[in-house]
């Protein structure tokens, strides 16, 4: 655990004392893409919405085809789960 709350030495070009703490490295001493960097993010998180999307429609899909039977045990199993959360987290901030 101490390995990963290593701190860095001061002449790596890379520490946060010579870029002021941004933990990159800039070539020739530009600074570094913030647009390119911020589209990158937009990207994957349009990307992870779009999959979760698709997986709670296709769940959907198999859910309604399901007999009754299945469905209300499903919905008794998600009902406790839920439940059980609840009163965790009442006990975890004392409600």
């Amino acid at each position: 655990m101490s390995e990963s709350f290593r701190t860095t030495p001061p002449d790596q070009p890379w520490s946060p004392s010579s870029n002021g703490g941004k933990g990159h490295q800039g070539s020739l001493g530009e600074p570094p893409s913030q647009d390119s960097d911020d589209a990158a993010e937009t990207g994957k998180v349009l990307l992870v919405g779009v999959l979760g999307g698709l997986l709670s429609a296709a769940g959907y899909l198999i859910y309604r085809r399901l007999p009754d039977e299945q469905k209300q045990r499903i919905n008794s199993q998600v009902r406790s789960a839920v439940a059980a959360r609840i009163s965790e987290i009442r006990q975890n901030f004392n409600i």
